[in-house]
């Protein structure tokens, strides 16, 4: 069961802290049969993810790969009562008990976000549908919830607090949270809400300059655009009270097209969702969400994919930034991330923007600094006393002895040169042996 920690700003699976290292699995219960699911489930957690984010229903008139329909006469009021094992609810049942004997827990959305807000799942509705997901996964200690689905809560605000309302009654063991639009968080509209026990913010997958598109996800709010800088979601939630845990629960996909809409522009990279990744946590996350383009919509490769994808969901399971993904668990729990605050006050001069901006925490064993672009850049060390430095690759996931760091005011650090485009570093300074 996950509860939050004494200071609210982490999470807790039976009393221990638990990172969560999301993925993103939205049409898992529709697109996939139990054998395929079965395959990705034990690739996630071979690879040390934590949690799994799915929609348990996309589209009302949707069915699994059985034929089974989640809804009859696609009413969410008439959630399909079929009790057979092919059928749909008794499958995604299945998938979660699986994926609890693996250790994940799934954070299950109980519909995609637009059907609160065009008001197919409104008023009474919201109670029989909740009340149904209730008593079917309301026992299963693997089991939080969001609310909403890529979708402001201004859009149906009464309704979206039904919701949590509702879940907060019937599964009031259960953590719940509600995953908002692109470049937004759910502080936005929820900051006070008594259901809500964390925050998760949608960076999303626009560059810098792709503040307007003239598409349908332009942002009504623009003061909530940072560009790429998802951390300043980070930063904003954390000074918030009700004190509350807040992590990127989506950031740019792997290998999905920049800004999303034109396939003339280029594709997000590893790289990039490394960056989102420390960049995010260094200022103080919870946990980090990855995502891929061709699993969040389990593409087959026969059928019309969406947002440029151009290879099958098996294919992508192998992708490198999913495996670096266990690198980033590894090292947080090895810092004892969950001790960790916001440090920038050690770095000197760090005057750099966008890519050349560096973020540093400091936990009760380590200081890490992360740099995206590699350039040599200075730390104050002069409060830490006699301390040994380490260089991790976040590529491969060594861990390579720097030697030991005098204490002054002004150390220059200078990250090996891998010799390709991509070089990012994270500094680690512990106490001396």
């Amino acid at each position: 069961m996950l509860t939050l920690s004494k200071d609210r700003r982490y999470f807790l699976r039976n009393g221990n802290p638990f990172f969560w290292l999301g993925d993103t699995a939205w049409l898992l219960f529709q697109k996939l049969t139990v054998e395929e699911a079965m395959v990705y489930l034990k690739n996630r957690a071979e690879k040390g993810f934590t949690l799994i984010q799915a929609t348990l229903v996309h589209k009302p008139d949707y069915r699994n790969r059985a034929g089974s329909p989640a809804l009859l006469d696609d009413n969410f009021a008439r959630p399909n009562p079929d009790a057979s094992p092919d059928a749909y609810w008794p499958m995604v049942r299945k998938l979660v008990d699986a994926a609890a004997e693996l250790g994940l827990v799934m954070a299950l959305l109980p519909s995609w976000g637009h059907f609160v807000s065009n008001g197919v799942l409104s008023g009474d509705a919201v109670d029989v549908y909740v009340d149904f997901l209730a008593e079917r996964f309301g026992d299963c200690e693997n089991v939080i919830w969001l609310v909403g689905g890529d979708v402001r809560g201004s859009d149906a605000p009464e309704d979206f607090n039904r919701i949590g309302s509702r879940l907060r009654e019937k599964c009031p063991h259960q953590l719940i949270g509600f995953h908002p639009f692109g470049r937004c968080s759910s502080s936005q509209w929820f900051q006070d809400a008594p259901w809500l026990d964390f925050h998760l913010f949608q960076s999303g997958h626009r560059r810098y300059d792709q503040i307007k598109l003239n598409q349908w996800d332009d942002g009504v709010n623009a003061e909530t655009y940072v560009g790429e800088d998802n951390y300043r979601y980070v930063q904003r939630d954390r000074a918030l009270t009700p004190v509350r845990p807040t992590l990127d629960g989506e950031p740019s996909y792997e290998f999905i097209l920049q800004g999303l809409h034109d396939p003339a522009q280029p594709y997000w990279q590893t790289r990039d969702v490394r960056r989102y990744a420390y960049w995010s946590l260094l200022a103080g996350a919870a946990g980090f969400t990855y995502g891929s383009n061709a699993i969040m919509q389990f593409w087959q490769g026969t059928e019309e994919g969406a947002f440029g994808v151009f290879e099958t969901w098996q294919e992508a399971l192998h992708n490198p930034g999913s495996m670096q993904m266990t690198h980033i668990r590894r090292l947080m729990e090895y810092i004892h991330w969950q001790t960790g605050e916001p440090a920038q006050e050690y770095l000197v001069s760090n005057t750099g923007t966008q890519y050349e901006y560096n973020l540093a925490l400091k936990t009760d064993c380590a200081l890490c600094v992360y740099t995206y672009t590699g350039k040599p850049f200075s730390v104050d060390t002069s409060a830490l006393g006699e301390t040994d430095a380490w260089w991790f690759d976040p590529v491969s996931g060594g861990k390579s002895y720097l030697g030991k760091i005098p204490s002054q005011k002004n150390v220059c650090f200078t990250p090996p040169d891998r010799r390709c485009d991509q070089n990012d570093w994270i500094l680690l300074i512990s106490p001396a042996d």
